[in-house]
């Protein structure tokens, strides 16, 4: 715009706003912009107000020229998580013996700067410079690269050296090892730019080649997948999910294998989904051929297989990348679709037993997912809550508005009860990799696994979401870096199982162990609520929390006497109510430490108001009844043409 445009644009807002003095001094102004007197006609200039230089201070303008105003806010800091996180600073105090907690929160201290002065910037380099294909070099030869950032890249040197896999591994701590790495990876989680999905992956697949007894073969890829050494580290992927999708590899997997003379197989097949393609080997389903060209149908003709993605030359091992796949979120992470044409793998399971040897690999996964869950509403709440502190709106900061306030306490409520949750997933599974679990102990973590990650995937898409209202119109804006929270969360729900086929999977273990885990469940909880019977100011939530339990064993017996479509149909409800009940268990037993603080007392007392045991209410209201199912499709198909065919 010329200056004559912006004058006359500055004369015009001037005209309706001010008088007649005003007006004059305003055309004043124009003139010492260098307007030409032509354009617009100027009184006679008194002596009074000839003061040119008085008048350009007074009248200039916040928005004119390249100036865009005054007002700037301030960004949300990133500050030292391990040490601004007091929940998880007291639940280590209270678990780890001293000589442990000394030196892990030492270490942890120091990750935390490395988180701040160097990580999270890497973390967000990946997410604006995702993984791209190249297919072909420049002289027409299909190479199938996968073209990653520096950043990416770094960022596997960064895992390497923190120990991120291999802490679980060396077992320094004996039990509390593997508690130790979770909360690492949790303070690692939302500043890893996803690099933390190729360490789940690597972390499973340790966790499946120790299970087997470390055989001879798969020495050498163990100990590059705990390897500290950067230049000799692996990251391993996980190839399951075919063309027809889903978690039914058992009817959804046609990968077949055919046996070759020197004991090796060649796999044939496409995969549709395979997170971090770029990493160094993986272990995969396929179904093995006999002689005779015969395979074997549903999970009993399934084997695991380990193949290097790379030959001894760096050439793709009999592997066509089809595409990357086009995510909402978690973009930073090559996914790609493959063609397996004659890929060399071994076979690492018995022959038909492909799926209970994977198991190990999902129980890790999943915990995983788990901790993904739980740090993303931690990162969200702690840079909601620093951008309180300087955000100011209607005439005070933001933290100074109890609403907000109020509905940031109920974020932090939900984020402390998916933390001590993942702490108990995570004590437990120390204690099974050291041998020192009851047997108790194992029917917990069998039952307990699945449903804190479809619990907490749940929890952290809703904090997310929330967290974004929090920063206003900024928390919509790509360049914070802050939607991609609430994106990269959306997966959580998805991978390694819906919360769907989570809640059958819970149904299953309680009908598989004859229903030892759902006691287990009910003695471990009466447990951790016997602590603060006595407690004033938890008697109010241990009360609650016991009825819960008790709604909880009267809803089971009624479900053992009912059809066999009725506990399907509460599945979700079921695995929700044993979430909230024994994340209140949690909470509570943690309020009741003589340490506790007085946020630990109001966070169990919060938890407790809501209806933790859905199940019993709803089976109350008629909703797992065969009129209510019916009534569900009709609800749902209404006006459809799929309805009107069927009746």
């Amino acid at each position: 715009m010329s200056r004559a445009k912006k004058g006359m644009k500055l004369f015009s807002l001037l005209v309706a706003q001010r008088n007649s003095k005003n007006l004059y001094r305003c055309i004043q102004y124009q003139s010492a912009c260098g307007m030409s007197s032509r354009s617009i006609a100027s009184p006679a200039v008194s002596p009074e107000n000839n003061r040119p230089h008085a008048l350009l201070e007074e009248l200039k303008m916040p928005f004119s020229h390249a100036l865009i105003g005054s007002f700037f806010q301030d960004q949300p800091r990133l500050g030292n998580q391990f040490l601004e996180d007091s929940l998880l600073q007291g639940y280590l105090k209270r678990h780890l013996p001293p000589v442990v907690l000394e030196e892990a929160s030492q270490d942890l201290e120091r990750f935390g700067r490395r988180l701040v002065d160097e990580i999270d910037s890497l973390g967000r380099e990946c997410e604006l410079n995702p993984p791209h294909l190249q297919h072909y070099d420049a002289w027409g030869r299909r190479v199938d690269h996968i073209v990653t950032c520096p950043a990416w890249q770094k960022m596997k040197v960064v895992s390497a050296e923190e120990g991120l896999v291999a802490e679980a591994y060396e077992r320094k701590y004996s039990s509390w090892s593997r508690l130790i790495q979770i909360v690492k990876l949790y303070l690692y989680s939302p500043s890893s730019g996803l690099f933390s999905c190729p360490l789940a992956m690597t972390d499973g697949a340790a966790k499946v080649i120790e299970s087997l007894g470390m055989p001879d073969a798969l020495q050498d890829a163990f100990g590059h997948l705990t390897s500290r050494d950067p230049k000799t580290f692996w990251t391993s992927g996980q190839w399951m999910t075919e063309r027809k999708g889903g978690s039914d590899v058992a009817h959804g997997t046609e990968t077949v294998a055919h046996a070759e003379a020197d004991g090796t197989y060649k796999l044939y097949g496409y995969k549709w989904f395979t997170s971090a393609t770029d990493s160094d080997m993986t272990l995969t389903l396929g179904r093995v051929v006999d002689a005779q060209g015969n395979i074997m149908p549903s999970t009993k003709g399934l084997s695991l297989f380990y193949l290097e993605v790379r030959d001894a030359q760096g050439q793709l091992n009999g592997i066509q990348i089809q595409r990357l796949k086009d995510k909402l979120g978690t973009r930073q992470l090559p996914t790609a679709e493959l063609l397996l044409d004659g890929v060399k793998a071994l076979r690492i399971s018995p022959e038909g037993r492909g799926v209970s040897s994977i198991s190990n690999m999902l129980t890790i996964t999943r915990i995983h997912n788990t901790i993904a869950a739980a740090a993303c509403m931690r990162r969200m709440i702690n840079l909601a809550r620093e951008y309180a502190s300087k955000r100011f709106v209607f005439g005070r900061l933001i933290k100074d508005h109890p609403l907000h306030m109020q509905t940031m306490a109920r974020m932090e409520v939900q984020a402390r009860g998916a933390f001590l949750f993942l702490m108990e997933v995570a004590r437990l599974l120390g204690l099974e990799e050291t041998n020192m679990t009851t047997e108790q102990d194992e029917h917990l973590l069998r039952l307990l696994t699945p449903i804190v990650k479809l619990y907490t995937g749940k929890q952290a898409i809703a904090i997310a979401s929330e967290g974004l209202e929090c920063f206003g119109g900024q928390g919509y804006m790509e360049d914070t870096g802050l939607p991609a929270l609430l994106r990269d969360a959306q997966v959580l729900t998805i991978w390694e199982g819906t919360t769907n086929v989570l809640s059958l999977d819970v149904l299953r273990s309680v009908v598989k162990s004859q229903g030892r885990v759902l006691s287990a469940f009910f003695t471990s909880a009466q447990e951790k609520l016997e602590a603060s019977s006595n407690i004033p100011s938890l008697s109010q939530s241990t009360s609650r929390l016991l009825q819960a339990l008790q709604n909880l064993k009267d809803f089971t017996r009624k479900a053992g006497m009912r059809e066999s479509g009725f506990l399907e149909l509460a599945a979700r409800d079921f695995a929700y109510s044993l979430a909230r009940i024994y994340m209140g268990c949690l909470l509570v037993d943690h309020a009741a430490w003589t340490e506790a603080t007085e946020s630990d007392v109001y966070c169990a007392q919060r938890w407790s108001e809501q209806d933790l045991c859905p199940v019993f209410t709803a089976e109350a209201a008629g909703c797992y009844n065969a009129d209510a199912a019916s009534m569900d499709t009709r609800l749902v198909y209404e006006k459809s043409p799929f309805l009107k065919e069927r009746l």
